[in-house]
C-alpha cells in the first residue's frame, strides 16, 4: 500500500472523492483553457478586455461547476438524464419565440447575466439521455428496429429544432454525436449503412433543390459551400473568411511570427479572430509548432477519456464520458477542418479556446459528468 493509498483510505468520503478525481484531465483542460486566454489577450492588442478577463470568469466557473458535478454520484446523473434533455428540447422552443436575434440567427436566451445558447446544452443532455436509454435497453435489443427508432427520433427532434434557428454547424455535430453514441452502444452497422446511402441522397437533394421553391438551405449556406469549393469566386465576399484564413495559417510557418506579432489579426485582415477562427491567429504567431501542441492536449484529453470510460463497469458511466469526448472531438475536429479549407465554413468554435460563455460552459459540465463518472466508479477493495 503507497502512502497516497493509505491516505485514501483513511480520508473521509468526501475528501476520498478529490484523491478519485482525474487531475491528469483537470490539469490538461486548464492548459487548454489557458492557451486560449492568451490567445483572446493577443488578438485583443495586448488587452484583458474585452475578450480574455470574462473568458478567465467563465472558466472560473466551468471548472467549479464540474468539481460540484464531480462529486455527486453518476447514479444521480442517469436518474437527471431525461429531465435534462426535455428541459433542453423545451428551450430550443423557447427560442423560437423569445430568442435573441444576432447575426441573422435566432440562437439565443437572455438570462439577464448571460445569453444562454441551449443548442449548446441540448449537446450533452443528448449524450446524457442516449447513455441513460442504452443503459436501461436489454442488450440483446440494441439492434432490433424499434428500439432503434426511439433514439433516431430523440436525436432528430433537437436536430430539427437547430436547424430552423438556423445553425448547420450545431445540428451536424448532433446528428454525428447521436450516431457515434449509438454506434458505441452496439447498434448494428447495416444501419450506419443505410444512413450514409440516405445522407448522400440528401446531400444530392440539396444541390438540386438550390433555386427552386423548395430550396432546403439558406443563401448564404449555399455560399458558404461554393466558397469550400472555390474560395477564389468571391475572395471579398462569402470567400473572404476562409482566404484570409488560409493566409494566416501559412505564414506562421514551423515556428510562428511570435506572441502579438500575427499581421492578419492585429490588422483586422481576419474576421471571427476571437471566436471561430482563433485556431489561424494561433498558428499565425506561434507556427505549426504551436498549433500541433494544442492538438497534442486535446489528443490527450480524448485519451484519459477513453481510457476512463474502459476502466469502468458501469455501462452509462462508459458511455456518458465516450459521448462527452466524442463531443468535445467533434469540436475540434469541424473548427480546425473549417479554417483549413477542409469543409465549409459552419460556425463551430474551438473548444475551450474560442472566445463564448454557453459553449466552454456545457464542455466543462460535460466534464464534470466525467469526472463523476470516474470517481464514482467500481474499485478492487
Amino acid at each position: 500500500m503507497t502512502f497516497l493509498e493509505y491516505n485514501v483510505k483513511w480520508t473521509p468520503t468526501g475528501v476520498r472523492k478529490l484523491f478519485y478525481l482525474n487531475w491528469y484531465l483537470i490539469f490538461l483542460l486548464i492548459a487548454v483553457a489557458g492557451i486560449g486566454i492568451l490567445m483572446l489577450y493577443s488578438v485583443a492588442g495586448g488587452s484583458m478586455t474585452p475578450w480574455a478577463e470574462p473568458q478567465m470568469k467563465r472558466f472560473g466557473v466551468g471548472l467549479a461547476m464540474m468539481l460540484v458535478i464531480a462529486m455527486v454520484p453518476i447514479w444521480f446523473w442517469r436518474n437527471m438524464a431525461a429531465l435534462a434533455f426535455a428541459v433542453s428540447v423545451a428551450l430550443l422552443v423557447a427560442v423560437e419565440f423569445v430568442g435573441d436575434v444576432g447575426m441573422g440567427a435566432q440562437r439565443w436566451i437572455d438570462l439577464g447575466f448571460m445569453r444562454l445558447q441551449p443548442s449548446e446544452l441540448t449537446k450533452i443532455s443528448l449524450v446524457m439521455v442516449l447513455a441513460a436509454y442504452y443503459d436501461w435497453l436489454d442488450i440483446g435489443k440494441v439492434s432490433r428496429p424499434l428500439w432503434v427508432l426511439l433514439p433516431v427520433i430523440i436525436i432528430l427532434v433537437p436536430t430539427a429544432l437547430v436547424l430552423t434557428q438556423p445553425d448547420l454547424g450545431t445540428a451536424i455535430l448532433l446528428l454525428a454525436g447521436g450516431a457515434a453514441m449509438m454506434f458505441l452502444a452496439g447498434v448494428h452497422w447495416l444501419y450506419f449503412v443505410a444512413v450514409i446511402v440516405i445522407g448522400i441522397g440528401a446531400v444530392t437533394a440539396v444541390f438540386l433543390s438550390r433555386g427552386t421553391e423548395w430550396q432546403l438551405l439558406a443563401d448564404y449556406q449555399y455560399r458558404r459551400i461554393d466558397t469550400f469549393l472555390d474560395p477564389s469566386i468571391d475572395p471579398l465576399g462569402a470567400g473572404y473568411h476562409i482566404t484570409q484564413s488560409k493566409i494566416a495559417l501559412g505564414s506562421g510557418g514551423w515556428t510562428g511570427r511570435g506572441f502579438m506579432q500575427g499581421t492578419q489579426s492585429r490588422l483586422n485582415f481576419l474576421p471571427e479572430k476571437h471566436t471561430d477562427f482563433i485556431f489561424t491567429t494561433l498558428a499565425e504567431e506561434f507556427g505549426f509548432i504551436g498549433a500541433s501542441s494544442l492538438l497534442a492536449l486535446y489528443v490527450a484529453i480524448l485519451f484519459f477519456c477513453v481510457v476512463s470510460a474502459m476502466r469502468n463497469t458501469d455501462r452509462f458511466s462508459a458511455l456518458v464520458t465516450l459521448g462527452v469526448a466524442v463531443t468535445f472531438f467533434l469540436f475540434f475536429a469541424v473548427n480546425m477542418s473549417m479554417v483549413m479549407g477542409l469543409m465549409p465554413v459552419v460556425g463551430v468554435p474551438l473548444p475551450l479556446v474560442s472566445y463564448g460563455g454557453s459553449a466552454m460552459l456545457i464542455l466543462m459540465i460535460g466534464f464534470g459528468l466525467v469526472q463523476s463518472a470516474h470517481v464514482h466508479r467500481a474499485r478492487p477493495k
